[in-house]
């Protein structure tokens, strides 16, 4: 196959382009690097399968040649990411969605829509069933990236109705690994940057809030397996193995061997106090579920983010501006 990878340059599209062209397939990327990373996709250079376009799917894109399928992974994703950029989340939400759907519908390929447990807001139903429709705050300060995906997985399901469009949706839950951007705003990233640089790790709340933790080389497998052989319904694809925020970081305290205090902070406003998927449904159809146990992934990891010590990257942020607002304000 020969498929389209948008926000291919960022931690979930460049583990998820490997697996394809691991699998035989070529990959044709887009990204404009808002949060995304050309290191992420350096060891690429060269591959005759693998062509990368720097570009903003928010504007239309003519995919040259034949495609067989268009995933639609472009977004900013992590709360320090999307709150610093909100318009930038509901444009690539909206626009960014219709514009991958018609590369999809002009090549009559296969569609496939990262959305997000996100969906499912602060849930009253535990755990999450994809059945379930969530109970979103739409003006809060976490609805630009909720309803951002709430909107694409609808605009996805009316291409696959209207226009009987090949359609897959996921549903990804918290998800880490290697190539995360250390100061991305991330539980998981936070934490270990915090304590592999000797800095207090910081709670927020009381730490009772729960979260579901699958490793990146497990959800790009869910990922893949869904959309080659998955349906038009919504799929879960995330650990159901819960941690409350408090384990997890004492598991970052053992696993580093850091001396670092934990320290809490105010819970940020309509942060979910519990989050954790009812995989039955990937189970059953895909045949799949994580197997890498979070101490295992966690490890991985610690060593990876160890590579960034001493390196500017350890401080990266997500960038300020995006590339159309870059050049608005240089007059080009």
């Amino acid at each position: 196959m020969r498929v389209l990878i948008t926000g291919v340059a960022g931690f979930l599209g460049s583990h998820l382009t490997d697996l394809f062209l691991k699998e035989g397939h070529t990959v044709l990327g887009l990204d404009n690097f808002v949060t995304g990373h050309r290191d992420n996709i350096a060891h690429l250079a060269g591959d005759a399968r693998f062509e990368f376009v720097e570009h903003d799917i928010n504007r239309p894109y003519r995919a040259p040649g034949n495609l067989d399928g268009v995933l639609h992974l472009a977004s900013p994703a992590s709360p320090i990411d999307y709150l610093e950029l909100p318009i930038e989340t509901l444009q690539v939400g909206s626009f960014g969605t219709y514009h991958a759907l018609e590369i999809a519908r002009e090549h009559r390929a296969r569609f496939f829509i990262a959305s997000t447990s996100e969906v499912y807001g602060d849930p009253l139903v535990h755990p999450q069933r994809e059945e379930y429709w969530g109970n979103v705050n739409p003006v809060g300060p976490r609805s630009v990236y909720d309803e951002a995906k709430r909107f694409a997985e609808a605009m996805t399901m009316a291409y696959h109705t209207h226009h009987g469009l090949d359609t897959r949706i996921v549903r990804i839950f918290n998800t880490y690994g290697p190539r995360m951007r250390p100061r991305d705003g991330r539980v998981v990233s936070n934490f270990i940057v915090q304590a592999l640089m000797g800095e207090p790790l910081t709670i927020y709340g009381d730490g009772s809030q729960t979260r579901s933790f699958c490793y990146v080389s497990d959800e790009v497998d869910g990922i893949y397996r869904l959309f080659m052989r998955g349906d038009h319904n919504p799929t879960n694809i995330g650990n159901p193995v819960e941690y409350t925020v408090r384990q997890l970081a004492d598991l970052v305290v053992e696993l580093t061997g850091t001396t670092a205090a934990i320290v809490h902070e105010p819970l940020p406003v309509d942060d979910p106090k519990v989050r954790k998927p009812d995989i039955t449904r990937a189970r059953e159809t895909l045949g799949w579920e994580p197997v890498v146990q979070v101490r295992e992934g966690l490890a991985r990891t610690i060593d990876h983010f160890r590579t960034y010590v001493g390196s500017p990257l350890m401080n990266r942020r997500v960038a300020r501006q995006s590339p159309a607002d870059a050049a608005a304000a240089a007059g080009r």
